[in-house]
């Protein structure tokens, strides 16, 4: 647990594992919207970290991570991930992001190819569609009214769980006590411009120049982000496979956790 110092802003993040010479690359998990990186540890941390060095990281404004109080991009994310990599000394990764952490894994691959060695893309997209504009501005409306954190997150599980998880009612409650326990603070100033990142998101006339490895991992009832944009991204990257998981909406690396946890290794030990 540590606080990077990023040209006079902090950002926290912290390193699980010990890099090895002549190992695997570390893998850096870049979280997406309204989640800090505690988000990793219980599902994807005992697996990821008894493999490889895994490094994680709050975005800029959640917990720790200072906020500019600035718009910003997701190619500002990739930067900061960058940055952060820098400030590690540590040469090159393989990453993984779900929505706008894949996203913002998209851009740093764009922004430094030789950084990256191998891209897990789950739950994400190139460019959104109208509908997606459409929710990403209502959330953003919803954070502004001041809803309750519970009211925040039943809406959000809405659109990102399967539905036979949904009644399990039990279940549910977990998750949201979870996520209210363990979510970083931020503000809902910063979810609208995290909002607005994501809706704003192209990459549609440039993903394709990268040439990393890519795997694509969806859920096969994701509403949020469906299959078609995972085959959109398929059809434009050079070297990709597309995996659609029998089980699982948005937030398959929950629901299916064993297993998507099983694919990422297999994947990034391909070339080790």
């Amino acid at each position: 647990m540590a606080l990077a110092n990023l040209s006079g802003r902090n950002l926290y993040y912290e390193c699980h594992g010990e890099p090895e010479a002549g190992g695997p690359r570390p893998l850096l998990l870049i979280m997406g919207m309204a989640g800090s990186c505690a988000g990793w540890l219980p599902l994807q941390m005992p697996d990821f970290a008894g493999q490889r060095q895994v490094i994680i990281f709050d975005h800029r404004g959640v917990g720790q991570s200072e906020d500019t109080g600035q718009p910003f991009a997701t190619v500002d994310l990739a930067r900061d991930a960058l940055a952060l990599l820098d400030e590690l000394g540590v040469d090159q990764v393989d990453v993984l992001g779900p929505f706008m952490g894949g996203m913002t894994a998209q851009e740093l691959a764009l922004l430094a190819p030789e950084r990256v060695g191998r891209l897990v893309l789950v739950g994400t997209y190139a460019h959104p569609d109208k509908k997606r504009q459409m929710l990403l501005k209502h959330w953003g409306e919803l954070a502004e009214m001041g809803l309750s954190v519970e009211t925040f997150i039943f809406n959000r599980l809405l659109w990102t769980l399967h539905e036979d998880t949904i009644e399990q009612s039990d279940l549910i409650q977990a998750m949201t006590d979870f996520y209210r326990k363990e979510a970083a603070p931020f503000s809902a100033d910063l979810f609208v411009r995290q909002c607005r990142a994501c809706a704003n998101h192209d990459t549609l006339q440039r993903v394709s120049k990268i040439s990393r490895p890519t795997l694509l991992i969806s859920g096969r009832d994701d509403i949020l982000t469906p299959p078609k944009f995972h085959r959109e991204l398929h059809s434009l990257l050079p070297d990709s496979r597309l995996i659609s998981m029998n089980y699982g909406g948005h937030l398959v690396m929950v629901e299916s956790a064993e297993r998507f946890n099983q694919l990422v290794l297999q994947f990034l030990d391909e070339d080790q």
